[in-house]
């Protein structure tokens, strides 16, 4: 899969788990919003610690 593939999917993994506004944010940025929203974290404070 290519990186543009690969991020659009994270993308919309991110939206899909309610991290709204991620279209900034890096691969690595989502990823860790992704995994803390999926440890039960709400979505607005897993992107704003992941942005740091």
């Amino acid at each position: 899969m290519g990186d543009q593939q690969r991020l659009h999917d994270l993308r919309q993994q991110a939206h899909d788990a309610g991290i709204e506004g991620n279209s900034k944010m890096t691969e690595q940025q989502l990823r860790e919003a992704l995994r803390k929203v999926g440890k039960g974290e709400r979505p607005e404070m897993a992107k704003q610690e992941a942005k740091r």
